[in-house]
C-alpha cells in the first residue's frame, strides 16, 4: 500500500462551463442583445460577473426543423432564450412514441451480480477525481449520450395539435428550472432556431441581481403553465375550449409562505407544534365564505379545523389539488352561502390559482354531473367535519406535515414491530454499492414507523438549491435525484440543505485506495454521497427486495392514502 498521498486541486464552480466554446466574441454579443442589454454589469458581485455567467452558465445550441427542445414530464434544469428563429409549444399532450421515450440505462444481470464475488473494493473509491476526460475534453454537465429527437412530420402535429409559437427575445422552460417541477409541455423547433440554453444555477444568479428579468420570467412561469394545469384538473374535465378559456382568464395567482421552507425545519430548539401551525400562513380560514376553488399549483397545504383550544391537522394538499370546490357546489345546490370547514394553511412556498366564486357557479358547475355536483356537496356537510380526510389518525397526520415527510417521493418507512434488525436490507445496499451502504438504519420514530435516513427523492428536492456546479440533479426520465460525481466540488451545500440529513459528505480514494488531498487546504477531499435508488438496476431499491419480512419500503409520502394503505395491513 502506498504511504504518499495524492495532491489535487479542489474543483472549483466554473472548472467545468455548460461549453467549452462560448468565447469572449460570443459573450460580448450576447451582451448586446435582450434582455442582457439592459442589464447593468455593476450590479453582479466579483465573484459571479454576468459576463462569468454568459461564459460558463450558458451555451448556444442550434438545432433543425422538428428537433425536440424539451419533452413534457421530463426533469429539467435549464431553461432557453430563443435568439434566431421560432420554437412551438404543444399545448397538447403528445403521443410517447413521438416524444422519443426512452429507459435509464440498466446494469446487465452479470453487471448486478458482479459485486457478490468479486474482490470488495477501498470504501468510496473513485477512479476519476478530475472533472474532465483522459483525453482532455471538457464533459457537459448532465448531458446523455443519445441522439437528438425529432418529429419527423412536422405539419402533422401542428395540424392536429393546438400549439403556441415563441419567437426571438422569448424565453421558456423556466418553471420546471427554477421550480424543480416536470416541463409541463412540449417544446420543438419550427424550423432552424438558435437558443441559448441557461442552466438554472446561472439563471437563478440573473434572477437575484435583475429586478426587471425576475418580473418577465414569473409572468412567463404563470402564462406557460396555467392552461396545463387546468386541462389536467379533474373538475374542469367537461369544460368545453370556449369554458375552458373563460375560466383561464379568470384566474388569479397567489403565493404564500417561504420559497426555503427547510432552513426552518433543520433550525434547533425547533418550536412546538402551536407555535409551529401558528407561523404557516392561512391562506384561507374556517368559518368564512370561499373567495373561490384554490388548486395547488406547486408546494404543499395543511388542512386543519378548529379543535378545542387550538388546531387540529385533517389533511395535507399536494400539487393538483383543490381546496373550497365541496362548500361552492354546497352554495350552488342550496342557494344559502356556506361558509368554508377548514382551515388551509401554507407549508413552506404554496402557489395556488384561485378559480373565482362566481366562475365556479356560472361556468363550471353547470358541467358537472348532478351526481357529482351532490357529491361534492357532501363533503361540506356538517356532519363531515369530524371524520377524517383519510384513515390516518391526526397525530400521524401532523407527524407527516411537521417533519415534512409529505414531500417524500421515494420515502424508507420501516414498520419496526415486523423488523428483526438483521440488518439484511444495510448489506444489500452495501453489496449494490461496492460495500458503500447509502443509508442508514436510523431516523425519527412514530409509533411503531421508523423513518429512515435515506434520500426521499423528494417532489421538492431543496438539496438542489444553491448546488455551484449543478452536480446533484434529477435524472431526467424517472425524477431519481442522483449526483454527478465528476462535477460535485465537495462543499457540502447539498449535505446542509437537506433538512432530512440524508446526505453526507465521505473522503474519497483513489484507485491505490489512499485517501485524496486537496493541493490548496491539504485537507482530505469530500464528496456528496446518497442513495440513488438502485436506479441502474431492474430489480429496483436492494434495501426493499432483501427485506425478509416485509418491514421496509419505499413510498410515496404525498399523499396520505398511499401511507394509510401500507401502514394498515
Amino acid at each position: 500500500m502506498p504511504t504518499t498521498q495524492p495532491i489535487l486541486t479542489r474543483p472549483q464552480r466554473w472548472d467545468e462551463p455548460f461549453a467549452a466554446d462560448m468565447s469572449d466574441e460570443l459573450v460580448q454579443r450576447l451582451l448586446g442583445i435582450e434582455p442582457f442589454v439592459r442589464m447593468n454589469p455593476a450590479d453582479f458581485p466579483r465573484s459571479t460577473p454576468l459576463a462569468g455567467i454568459l461564459r460558463n452558465d450558458a451555451r448556444v445550441v442550434e438545432l433543425r426543423d422538428g428537433d425536440l427542445i424539451v419533452r413534457e414530464g421530463d426533469y429539467g434544469s435549464s431553461a432557453f432564450l430563443v435568439l434566431h428563429g421560432r420554437v412551438r409549444i404543444a399545448l397538447e399532450s403528445l403521443a410517447p412514441d413521438l416524444l422519443g421515450r426512452e429507459s435509464p440505462k440498466r446494469l446487465s444481470l452479470w453487471q448486478a451480480l458482479a459485486p457478490l464475488w468479486r474482490k470488495p473494493k477501498p470504501p468510496e473509491l473513485r477512479p476519476s477525481l478530475s472533472a474532465r476526460d483522459a483525453n482532455g475534453k471538457v464533459a457537459l454537465r448532465n448531458e446523455q449520450a443519445q441522439p437528438r429527437v425529432f418529429l419527423q412530420d412536422v405539419p402533422a402535429v401542428i395540424g392536429e395539435t393546438r400549439t403556441a409559437q415563441l419567437r426571438a427575445g422569448e424565453l421558456f422552460g423556466e418553471l420546471s428550472a427554477l421550480a424543480r417541477t416536470p416541463r409541463s409541455a412540449t417544446v420543438f423547433a419550427d424550423g432552424a432556431v438558435t437558443l441559448l440554453e441557461i442552466r438554472w444555477q446561472g439563471l437563478r444568479d440573473l434572477m437575484k441581481h435583475t429586478p426587471a428579468l425576475q418580473s418577465h420570467i414569473h409572468s412567463m412561469y404563470r402564462q406557460n403553465s396555467l392552461r396545463v394545469h387546468l386541462r389536467e384538473t379533474p373538475l374542469l374535465a367537461n369544460l368545453s375550449a370556449e369554458q375552458l378559456s373563460v375560466v383561464e382568464k379568470a384566474v388569479e395567482f397567489q403565493s404564500f409562505g417561504s420559497f426555503d421552507w427547510h432552513h426552518d425545519l433543520t433550525k434547533p430548539n425547533a418550536p412546538d407544534f402551536a407555535q409551529r401551525i401558528s407561523r404557516e400562513p392561512i391562506v384561507a380560514e374556517e368559518g368564512e365564505l370561499p373567495m373561490g376553488i384554490l388548486l395547488v399549483r406547486t408546494g404543499f397545504g395543511r388542512v386543519t379545523e378548529r379543535f378545542g383550544e387550538g388546531d387540529r391537522t385533517r389533511d395535507y394538499l399536494a400539487k393538483g389539488a383543490a381546496f373550497g370546490a365541496a362548500e361552492l357546489a354546497c352554495t350552488t345546490i342550496t342557494g344559502a352561502p356556506t361558509p368554508l370547514r377548514h382551515t388551509l394553511r401554507a407549508v413552506g412556498q404554496l402557489d395556488l390559482l384561485l378559480i373565482p366564486a362566481l366562475t365556479f357557479t356560472q361556468v363550471i358547475a353547470p358541467t358537472l354531473p348532478r351526481d357529482d355536483l351532490h357529491r361534492l356537496a357532501a363533503e361540506a356537510a356538517p356532519v363531515k367535519q369530524s371524520s377524517t380526510a383519510t384513515p390516518l389518525a391526526d397525530r400521524t397526520l401532523d407527524f407527516l406535515v411537521d417533519q415534512r415527510f409529505i414531500n417524500g417521493v421515494e420515502a424508507m418507512v420501516i414498520n419496526l414491530d415486523r423488523c428483526t434488525r438483521c440488518d439484511d436490507c444495510v448489506r444489500a445496499c452495501a453489496a449494490t454499492h461496492d460495500g458503500n451502504p447509502r443509508f442508514v438504519r436510523d431516523g425519527m420514530v412514530h409509533d411503531q414507523f421508523q423513518f429512515a435516513h435515506a434520500c426521499m427523492h423528494c417532489a421538492d428536492p431543496v438539496c438542489l438549491i444553491g448546488c455551484p456546479t449543478g452536480a446533484i440533479h434529477r435524472e431526467q426520465t424517472t425524477g431519481v435525484v442522483q449526483i454527478n460525481d465528476r462535477t460535485c466540488i465537495g462543499c457540502g451545500t447539498c449535505a446542509s440543505s437537506c433538512p432530512y440529513t440524508n446526505i453526507q459528505m465521505v473522503e474519497v480514494r483513489r484507485r491505490d485506495g489512499v485517501i485524496a488531498i486537496d493541493s490548496l487546504t491539504g485537507q482530505p477531499i469530500v464528496k456528496a454521497a446518497k442513495c440513488d435508488l438502485c436506479n441502474s438496476h431492474h430489480s429496483g431499491p436492494a434495501c426493499q427486495q432483501a427485506c425478509p419480512h416485509d418491514a421496509l419500503v419505499r413510498i410515496d409520502l404525498t399523499s396520505p392514502t398511499s401511507f394509510a394503505n401500507w401502514s394498515a395491513r
